[in-house]
């Protein structure tokens, strides 16, 4: 037996008790981090890097398919310039430091957003690179939400069907979704979303829709493999019905 999940794709019954295969991270509360010791704010998203490779091994060792990051949405360009500035060159350090790790890991890279003007040029090619070296990679799939917002993906999947000219009777949420960036790119499993905050935040706002969530009330630069296997864990009793009904037991009434 079989139940159907979002856009049609079947879930085997018994998936709440299987690790998911595609997880996404929200990595909030680098600030609040930095605040709690009188440090900048910049100090907090410096101390970040150490969970971010601990959750990339930690998600890689416990045969996680699909990893995913959200490191800088759009939202973020509303932030003070300084520390935009900083975000950029951190992460074109961090990419450049652990390129040859995720190559040596089997670890297939990519991007998501990346298309605002304001980013530096040779951050972006970092990011080309990285992307292009780890292509035939099969190993696990980290994605990185950079410049990121799941609004605009949603109306760049519109715009795209539009100059298609698909017909409106003609569109599924299968066609949709083949018009996302990454259209192989499975539907999230779980979301972890560090710092006990409890929102959305604009995250990959359609491959998200029947995913479960997990807040940890830890902040993500002291969130480390035990706390994401213990999401993990979480997940694992969690009962995916997908908007059916339990299947029913010996004992259960009719």
């Amino acid at each position: 037996m079989t139940e159907r999940g979002p856009v049609g794709r079947a879930v085997p019954d018994g998936a709440a008790r299987v690790g998911p295969r595609h997880v996404a991270c929200v990595m909030d509360g680098n600030g609040r981090w930095a605040q709690r010791r009188s440090l900048p704010r910049t100090a907090g998203h410096r101390a970040a890097e150490s969970a971010i490779i601990d959750v990339i091994e930690a998600a890689r060792g416990a045969g996680v398919e699909w990893l995913s990051l959200y490191a800088f949405s759009t939202e973020n360009w509303n932030r003070p310039g300084a520390e935009v500035e900083f975000l950029m060159g951190l992460v074109r350090r961090v990419v450049r430091k652990h390129a040859p790790l995720l190559f040596a890991r089997g670890i297939r890279c990519r991007f998501l957003g990346v298309s605002d003007p304001r980013i530096p040029r040779e951050l972006a090619q970092d990011f080309g690179d990285l992307a292009a070296v780890t292509a035939e990679n099969r190993g696990m799939t980290l994605t990185v939400a950079f410049d990121h917002g799941g609004r605009r993906d949603i109306v760049e999947a519109a715009r795209s069907l539009i100059r298609s000219g698909t017909a409106a009777d003609e569109v599924t949420e299968q066609l949709f979704a083949g018009h996302l960036p990454f259209p192989d790119t499975p539907d999230v499993d779980l979301v972890i979303r560090t710092s006990g905050e409890q929102r959305i935040s604009n995250f990959m706002l359609w491959q998200v829709a029947y995913a479960e969530w997990v807040f940890p009330d830890v902040l993500w630069p002291d969130f480390r493999a035990a706390d994401f296997l213990a999401c993990l864990h979480t997940f694992g009793h969690r009962d995916r019905r997908f908007g059916g009904v339990p299947a029913r037991t010996n004992g259960d009434p009719s």
